[in-house]
């Protein structure tokens, strides 16, 4: 299928062939017939693409502090492929449209092929000939209104939030700034909300427009506004003023505290510098609200990814409900967009057309629509290079690869395409856009948004798995069931039950394929060194790891039940997987606690202390924080045995103490192992290696993890194995 995407890196907009994207189980499969450009956040998106580095870094300081912090732990190499691996991935622009529903996932049951449907959000309802919609993100046409009037539904609805923001009554004075297309939106909802509306904006063919809207009271002068305010508040003042223009000066805001009423409220919709005179806010006792996208659920993962309605008892207006209200004022002539069409092209006219809208050579754009053709195919797999079958041997292997977030186009697949011996066969992600770009890059001969591709692929020898947490267990299921050799980034599976199915389906199967879990830092040289350290070892070991891992918000995917289930599960095993590869015994018992706070500010799961014993007789602790300083060190071992001492740092430093000398072992960057476990891997895969862990003794590392949670929950000693 076509869809236009945005290099972030250069700027660069382009017009790609790319595969269909999966429906999924709570998101509809809909062939746009027409989608909208947004003039003023596509162009900013654009421009902020365009811009140098340094033009980046100058637009966005916050993050260059964090990239700073991060090198200064991590090291400048790996803090620099992360960044280049963020600013090169390809943007999906354009965030709504209207088409047909091609096909549902099965808990999208509110929808059934054949439906007209109006479409929303960043991601999601973007410029391509097939899009993938959440249930929450889409909602059914009426009758009466086509689908280019319906393919106004995000700005329709980001007008309706900015109305809904002001806080007004029937008969509030209103004065709109800007009449662009937002401008011209919010005018309308206004009027048919019973509001008397005021408008300015500086171009006269925008207040013509609105003239033939039938409002009287807007002009492009603001001196002429500020008397008509005057006289029709009779001297008051404005109810609210919505800034529904794009300016970087202050005039906007200090403008509106003229107009506005005492007690009034500013809502900002598009975007102005907020620097206002605090006497006048305070001599009017002023509000200001900036309005955040599209209604309640814009931008929580949890209700636009995962479906999960407000219900209507708490929150009126939803971004779904707002998006129904607005197309049932188009099917009640209420609002009228089609008047706002200034410019319709085919989607083969992309690339010219965002041409034209960058050099300011279309002509007094407003409403530009894009139309989509009936005949698409329905393909998601696509063929990049010429493909060779190739005969089996152990100098060549053929992989397939299931995901390519940032960690894996950062770390994992550079890793994998420096291996010798390894065809990268076929990458397969969700984003049409994503695997095009990522395949291309890393010289995959084809790319695909269905797994079956891969598991169904006689050609591969291998599938490395890099999908997010909760699809794990499915990758590890499907490994068995085709006896294919699996790479599995951690954890194996995110919860009791899926452990025990693996477990049995292991059972079960006549013979075993590999299934490697990339705990990547057994494989570090650091860690390689502690081994030879410690080979000579007599006694126990008491051992010490401390890990300061960095804030993440309660509200992030990783502690998402359905999805990240915890750091706990999701993270640690890394962890206890090097403890008991540098002790060559495993963990017996363990008891944790974690800190009575408050879950917000501190999440108490990120924070714990956990003391466990092995089955060789040493014992250890590890503290787990989310509470430090993110711009100090990270992760600190210390191993006392035999009078011997080993520290190692972050994987950059690691000393050997005995006699009073020491010895030390260091590295120029932060080495944390990601071509050494892959290059095991593939070895393994041809044969010229045996693996250095099972898959029962994954399993066994994940009874730990989940033992810890258990531990945490009772505050009790948990032997492993025990229940």
């Amino acid at each position: 299928m076509k869809q236009v995407v945005q290099s972030y890196k250069t700027g660069e907009v382009t017009l790609r062939e790319v595969p269909v994207p999966q429906c999924g189980s709570k998101r509809i499969l809909v062939r746009n017939s027409h989608s909208l450009i947004s003039l003023g956040t596509e162009r900013s998106t654009i421009e902020l693409g365009r811009k140098s580095l340094l033009g980046k870094a100058a637009s966005r300081p916050d993050l260059v502090r964090r990239a700073w912090d991060k090198a200064k732990k991590e090291g400048l190499l790996k803090t620099w492929q992360e960044a280049m691996g963020r600013l090169d991935t390809p943007t999906p622009l354009g965030y709504s449209s209207a088409g047909v529903v091609e096909q549902c996932g099965t808990a999208a049951t509110e929808f059934s092929p054949g439906d007209r449907v109006a479409c929303v959000g960043q991601g999601f309802a973007s410029h391509a000939e097939f899009v993938s919609i959440p249930v929450n993100l889409a909602a059914q046409i009426p009758k009466g209104v086509t689908d280019d009037e319906a393919a106004f539904g995000m700005l329709g609805i980001i007008a309706l939030h900015g109305v809904r923001s002001a806080n007004l009554t029937f008969g509030s004075h209103v004065v709109v700034m800007g009449l662009g297309l937002l401008g011209l939106l919010t005018i309308q909802i206004l009027r048919a909300y019973g509001c008397e509306v005021l408008a300015i904006d500086p171009a006269l063919d925008k207040v013509e427009l609105a003239k033939q809207l039938g409002f009287a009271n807007v002009t492009t002068n603001a001196e002429d506004l500020l008397q008509i305010s005057n006289h029709k508040t009779l001297g008051y003042g404005a109810d609210a003023v919505i800034i529904t223009a794009a300016s970087k000066d202050r005039s906007l805001v200090d403008q509106s505290i003229k107009l506005c009423r005492t007690k009034g409220r500013i809502v900002i919709v598009g975007t102005a510098d907020i620097h206002p005179d605090r006497n006048e806010l305070w001599l009017k006792e002023i509000e200001l609200v900036v309005s955040r996208a599209a209604g309640p659920g814009s931008l929580d993962p949890i209700y636009e990814i995962e479906g999960v309605d407000l219900p209507i008892g708490d929150v009126r207006w939803t971004q779904k409900r707002n998006l129904q209200e607005f197309l049932r004022l188009i099917a009640d002539k209420k609002v009228d967009v089609l008047s706002l069409i200034t410019h319709r092209f085919a989607i083969e006219e992309a690339e010219s057309v965002y041409g034209q809208f960058v050099a300011g050579s279309l002509i007094q754009p407003i409403g530009v629509l894009l139309n989509y053709p009936e005949t698409a195919h329905i393909a998601r797999t696509m063929t990049l290079a010429p493909v060779q079958v190739m005969p089996r041997n152990v100098d060549k292997i053929q992989i397939g690869v299931i995901g390519a977030g940032l960690f894996g186009k950062a770390l994992l697949l550079p890793a994998l395409k420096s291996q010798t011996g390894v065809v990268l066969h076929t990458l397969v992600t969700g984003s049409g856009a994503s695997v095009e770009h990522s395949a291309r890059k890393f010289g995959f001969l084809n790319q695909s948004t269905d797994t079956d591709s891969v598991w169904g692929n006689s050609q591969l020898d291998a599938v490395i798995g890099l999908t997010p947490h909760s699809q794990h267990a499915q990758l590890v299921f499907s490994a068995i069931k085709m006896s294919k050799a699996l790479f599995l980034e951690k954890p194996i599976c995110v919860s009791v039950d899926e452990l025990a199915n693996l477990r049995e389906s292991a059972s079960e199967a006549s013979s075993l394929p590999l299934v490697f879990v990339g705990h990547n830092r057994r494989f570090s040289p650091h860690a390689v060194q502690m081994q030879k350290w410690l080979a000579d070892r007599q006694g126990p070991l008491v051992l010490q790891m401390r890990i300061n891992t960095g804030f993440i918000p309660v509200s992030h995917w990783v502690h998402s039940e359905d999805e990240g289930r915890s750091r706990v599960v999701g993270e640690m095993s890394h962890f206890i997987d090097l403890i008991q590869c540098l002790a060559k015994a495993s963990i017996v018992r363990v008891s944790a606690e974690r800190i009575s706070g408050d879950n917000r500010s501190a999440v108490n799961n990120d924070n714990i202390a956990i003391s466990f014993k092995l089955s060789d007789g040493s014992v250890g602790s590890m503290i787990y924080s989310a509470s430090g300083d993110k711009a100090y060190s990270r992760e600190m071992i210390e191993i006392f045995f035999d009078e011997k001492t080993i520290v190692s740092k972050d994987f950059r430093v690691s000393e050997f103490h005995k006699g009073g000398k020491s010895e030390s072992f260091k590295t120029s960057g932060q080495e944390m192992g990601y071509s050494q476990e892959l290059m095991h891997f593939v070895n393994c895969v041809k044969g010229t290696e045996s693996p250095v862990v099972s898959l029962n003794e994954s399993f066994e590392t994940m009874d730990v993890i989940f033992a810890i949670e258990r531990a945490l929950a009772t505050a009790t000693i948990i032997t492993i194995g025990s229940k």
